[in-house]
């Protein structure tokens, strides 16, 4: 248990947060994980959040480094005590910045796992579209792949949220924000064959608002989804490691090997970082260095 001067203080700085940044459940539970820990080795050496000292993050950090956590892991605790004590310095609640002299080495962004686009092309013809079922997986798929979303804004989509006419989706993203998002002449394609019919038998009640309707008419759950994806994939031949996340990473990474301007799939995948999609770049670069070795004479 935090001291509660500590926890009114944690409690502060997340509300501050969500309230004017609109930050994620999700990201607002890590801070809190890492204060709390924060907070609770403070309190062995006798010190507090807003007065922990100049040695006690350098040597918790490297006890961390000793007890086997990863660079990666570090860079991201420091990098949320720093915004932590960044608030607590605007709010004037601490009179000077204390981690000003501690550094971490540069952590280069590991590269993610994606699918080269012939891979990509057998898992979206897996699904048995002679099948409701597998209808509904194919235009999941192609929507995934098509429009660069992460699971949980595919399997939260309404039917008011696609315009077939106009082509676009509406998604709703991190931080409950809206972007539309072109979904393709293939995508648009097999959502119509999919709304025509094979909705409508897979759903009790029809007028129910979920696009990919699971159990009880409600939206498909991330879980169902993935496992769904893991069978296509076996029927693919596809035996690398493999999440919807992916489909999110080949979407990216596909663009940018077509081509396509940084800022535009930044706006795609609903990055409020530009610095974000750049890993996408490196992916690309990681592709044509392969290519190279490959094939190129000298390499």
């Amino acid at each position: 248990m935090m001291p509660a001067a500590d926890t009114a203080l944690v409690e502060a700085f997340l509300d501050a947060l969500w309230l004017e940044q609109g930050v994620s459940d999700h990201t607002l539970a890590a801070y809190r994980r890492d204060l709390e820990a924060w907070a609770a080795r403070l309190e062995t050496a006798g010190g507090t959040l807003l007065a922990p000292g100049t040695t006690a993050l350098p040597a918790w950090l490297d006890e961390r480094r000793e007890a086997g956590y990863r660079l990666a892991s570090n860079a991201r605790l420091l990098s949320s005590l720093r915004r932590f004590y960044r608030w607590a310095l605007t709010e004037g609640r601490i009179a000077g910045y204390p981690l000003a002299e501690v550094r971490l080495p540069r952590v280069r962004p590991a590269l993610p796992d994606t699918l080269e686009e012939v891979e990509v092309e057998r898992l979206l013809a897996a699904p048995d579209v002679a099948t409701d079922l597998g209808l509904r997986d194919r235009a999941m798929l192609e929507v995934l792949y098509g429009c660069g979303l992460r699971v949980s804004e595919l399997v939260g989509l309404t039917t008011d949220a696609v315009n077939l006419r106009q082509g676009v989706v509406r998604v709703r993203g991190k931080g409950d924000k809206d972007r539309l998002v072109p979904l393709g002449e293939e995508a648009v394609h097999w959502l119509t064959r999919y709304l025509r019919g094979a909705r409508g038998a897979l759903m009790q009640d029809a007028s129910r608002p979920a696009l990919f309707p699971g159990r009880g008419d409600a939206c498909l759950t991330r879980q169902a989804f993935w496992y769904r994806l893991k069978a296509h994939a076996r029927t693919a031949g596809i035996t690398r490691p493999l999440s919807p996340h992916t489909l999110r990473h080949a979407f990216a990474t596909h663009l940018l090997n077509h081509g396509a301007n940084l800022r535009v799939v930044q706006l795609l995948l609903g990055h409020s970082d530009l610095s974000t999609t750049q890993i996408y770049t490196h992916v690309a670069q990681a592709r044509l260095e392969a290519l190279h070795a490959d094939h190129h004479p000298r390499g």
